[in-house]
C-alpha cells in the first residue's frame, strides 16, 4: 500500500512538472531553452546576482530605471578578492599630478575650440538629480538585475569585453591617438559626451583613455575609463561613465565597472556605470568630462580622477603583471564593435556620429591631452600619433592651440557610401 502511494506521488509530481513546464522550447534572453535547461540557467543567474549585489545601507531608484545601492565601502565587490579580504579602501594619495595646462572645472560647456573661456557646470548623474546621495562610508553601486544577465551572451563572461587578439584589427574598430615606447605613469584628457546610435544590441560605442603594457597577446595589461553606450550591458542607449581592466588580453581577468573583484571605489558621489547628463548636441552646446589616470608613486596603485577634486577610486597594483611597474603605451580615442549585420559594415556611430572634418560643435573631440611622467608630473603628448582602422568609417584630425593644448577630433557614422 505504501509502495502504491509512493508511485502515485511520483506520477503527480511528474504531471505537475510537465503541466507547469511544458516540453516545448522556451526563449530566455537570446537563447532557446528546454524547461530543465531554463531552470539550470535561472539558478546560475540568481547565484551570480547574489555574488554581485552586496547588502545595501540605502537604495536609490533612479529616473532612468537603475537602482543604486549604497554599499559599505569595505563590502564592495573589490573586497571579494583574496588579496583584499578584510581590508578597507586606501587613503587618497599624497600628491596628484598637475600642470599649467590644467583647467580647474568639473564639467564644462565649451563655447569654441579656440576660446579660453569655459562655463563651470556640475557633473550630473541622474541618480543624484533628485537630491539623493549615498552616506559617508558607503559607495554607490549600480545594482545588477536579472534582465542584465539574461541579455548577456554568456553569464560566465558577463561584464567582460569580447576577446580581441590585436589592438587595431578584427571586429573592434578604432580611431585613436597614441604614444608608445616610453615609460608612462598615467594620462589625462577632456572628452565631450554624446549619444551615438548603436545599431545592434551586441555592439557598443565608447570613448576612453587606455593605459597599456605588455604585448597584444596573452599578457596584455590595460586600464581603461571613459564613457560608453552598450545596450547589451546596460539595456539602453544612454552614455555611461565606465571603467575596465584586464591583465591577460581580455581573456579571463578583469571586467567593466564593479562586475568583478578588482577596482576599489572610494567616492560616494560617482556611480560607475550610471548615465552621464547632460550630453553634447549637434551645432549646440558641448559638454565634456575630464579624466586623469595615474600611478601613485608611494603605493603603486593606479588612481582614477573624474576632473580635479573627485577621486573615484583605484586599481590595486597587485592586479597586474606589466602595469605593476609602468605603462609602455597610452591611447586616447574611440572604439566600436562591428558585427557586420547582413554582411555590411555596421551603422553604429563613434563619438557624435560625424567625421572630424566637420569640426567643433559637430564632431567629437579629445582635448588637453597629457601624460604623466616619471616625476609624477603632467606633460604634453609630444609625438602623439593618430591612427584610424577604417578612415572612411571613423577618422581623426589633430591639432594644437593655447586653449586646448594637444587635441583631436574623431569619430564617424559607420556605414556610408565610402564605408560599405
Amino acid at each position: 500500500m505504501a509502495s502504491s502511494s509512493y508511485s502515485s506521488s511520483i506520477i503527480i509530481a511528474i504531471f505537475v512538472f510537465f503541466h507547469l513546464f511544458p516540453t516545448n522550447a522556451v526563449v530566455v534572453g537570446n537563447n532557446t531553452l528546454r524547461p530543465v535547461e531554463e531552470l539550470l540557467k535561472m539558478k546560475k543567474v540568481q547565484a551570480h546576482l547574489l555574488r554581485l549585489n552586496k547588502p545595501a545601507l540605502k537604495s536609490i531608484q533612479t529616473s532612468d530605471g537603475d537602482i543604486i545601492d549604497c554599499v559599505l565601502s569595505h563590502l564592495q565587490p573589490a573586497f571579494d578578492h583574496p588579496n583584499l579580504k578584510g581590508q578597507k579602501p586606501m587613503e587618497p594619495p599624497e600628491r596628484i599630478p598637475s600642470s599649467a595646462l590644467d583647467r580647474y572645472h568639473h564639467y564644462t560647456a565649451t563655447t569654441s575650440a579656440s576660446s579660453n573661456t569655459t562655463e563651470i557646470m556640475m557633473f550630473l548623474q541622474s541618480w543624484r538629480s533628485s537630491g539623493e546621495s549615498c552616506p559617508e562610508g558607503t559607495v554607490p553601486v549600480r545594482r545588477t538585475t536579472e534582465a542584465d544577465l539574461l541579455r548577456a551572451s554568456s553569464i560566465r563572461r558577463y561584464g567582460r569585453k569580447p576577446v580581441r587578439r590585436d589592438s587595431f584589427v578584427g571586429t573592434h574598430e578604432h580611431a585613436v591617438g597614441y604614444m608608445m615606447g616610453d615609460e608612462f605613469y598615467g594620462a589625462k584628457a577632456s572628452i565631450n559626451v554624446w549619444e551615438p546610435q548603436v545599431s545592434n544590441p551586441t555592439e557598443f560605442s565608447l570613448s576612453q583613455i587606455w593605459i597599456i603594457s605588455g604585448s597584444f597577446d596573452d599578457d596584455l595589461n590595460t586600464i581603461e575609463s571613459g564613457w560608453q553606450v552598450s545596450p547589451e550591458l546596460y539595456g539602453d542607449s544612454k552614455p555611461r561613465f565606465f571603467t575596465y581592466w584586464t591583465t591577460d588580453a581580455y581573456q579571463a581577468t578583469g571586467c567593466y565597472n564593479m562586475l568583478c573583484s578588482g577596482f576599489v571605489q572610494t567616492s560616494n558621489r560617482i556611480a560607475i556605470g550610471a548615465p552621464i547628463s547632460p550630453t553634447s548636441s549637434y551645432n549646440g552646446r558641448q559638454f565634456d568630462i575630464s579624466l586623469l589616470i595615474w600611478k601613485d608613486p608611494k603605493h603603486g596603485n593606479w588612481w582614477l580622477q573624474l576632473a580635479p577634486g573627485e577621486l573615484v577610486g583605484y586599481w590595486p597594483a597587485f592586479l597586474f603583471s606589466h602595469l605593476s611597474k609602468h605603462a609602455n603605451m597610452v591611447q586616447f580615442g574611440g572604439e566600436i564593435v562591428d558585427s557586420r549585420p547582413s554582411g555590411f559594415h555596421t551603422a553604429t556611430q563613434m563619438g557624435s556620429g560625424h567625421l572630424p572634418r566637420e569640426g567643433f560643435g559637430k564632431s567629437s573631440y579629445f582635448r588637453n591631452l597629457q601624460v604623466v611622467d616619471w616625476d609624477n608630473s603632467l606633460v604634453p603628448t609630444a609625438g602623439l600619433q593618430l591612427l584610424a582602422d577604417h578612415p572612411d568609417c571613423y577618422d581623426l584630425k589633430g591639432g594644437w592651440n593655447t586653449a586646448w593644448g594637444d587635441y583631436f577630433y574623431y569619430g564617424g557614422p559607420g556605414r556610408n557610401r565610402g564605408c560599405p
